[in-house]
């Protein structure tokens, strides 16, 4: 199956269950700095794909600033967030499952 990015918006979830994918995708796009999700972790790997400004992430005890260019890799069943700075943020995250599995920590 085919899926043009210009048909996703910009702030879009895909499954890839249901795309007949193994993987799915957040498209993250935000302008307001101060967003981002709260502290939360995953039973699979996720990989950030950041295009354009910056975030600052929590991953685990470490705290570091993505920026556009970055590829940011969270390891199974590590907590992470990340905040959106000045500048917005926009970045592509793949989840290595076919289905969203997220345990909500705060």
């Amino acid at each position: 199956m085919t899926i043009q990015i210009a048909d996703v918006a910009h702030d879009a979830n895909i499954e890839g269950h249901l795309i007949g994918s193994p993987v799915s995708i957040i498209r993250e796009y935000a302008t307001t700095a101060g967003g981002g999700p709260r502290l939360h972790r995953h039973p699979y790997a996720e990989t950030f794909i950041i295009h354009r400004g910056s975030a600052l992430f929590t991953v685990g005890e470490e705290q570091l600033i993505g920026v556009g260019g970055q590829i940011l890799v969270v390891p199974a069943l590590v907590s992470h967030r990340f905040e959106v700075l000045d500048g917005g943020y926009e970045a592509t995250h793949v989840h290595a499952s076919e289905r969203f599995i997220t345990e909500w920590l705060e």
